[in-house]
């Protein structure tokens, strides 16, 4: 009775292929090779790994940007990095 309320184990592989796809309905990000651009400034990076997935953004779009790091072990936080994006995404797209 204890595994009803369980939550299933985190897979990076399919969570991977489904951020990539949120982010990539999130105009004007373009996606380029394990990342985002923005207006040809690299602000998103991404890399899976065996039990999770590590995001990097930029705090603010440069050719050399200052990046926040992002460690991904659930679907929350999947949730909670698109949110994250959509945030600076419209504080970039302000400036």
């Amino acid at each position: 009775m204890n595994d009803l309320f369980q939550t299933p184990p985190f897979e990076p592989g399919p969570a991977l292929l489904l951020l990539k796809r949120s982010l990539r309905d999130l105009r004007p990000l373009v996606e380029h090779g394990n990342g985002y651009e923005l207006n040809g400034k690299r602000v998103i990076e991404l890399r899976g790994d065996a039990s999770f997935i590590t995001a990097r953004l930029a705090r603010r779009p440069a050719m050399s940007p200052d990046w926040d790091t992002m460690v991904l072990k659930s679907s929350a936080d999947v949730r909670k990095c698109v949110d994250e994006v959509k945030k600076r995404l419209a504080r970039w797209t302000e400036e």
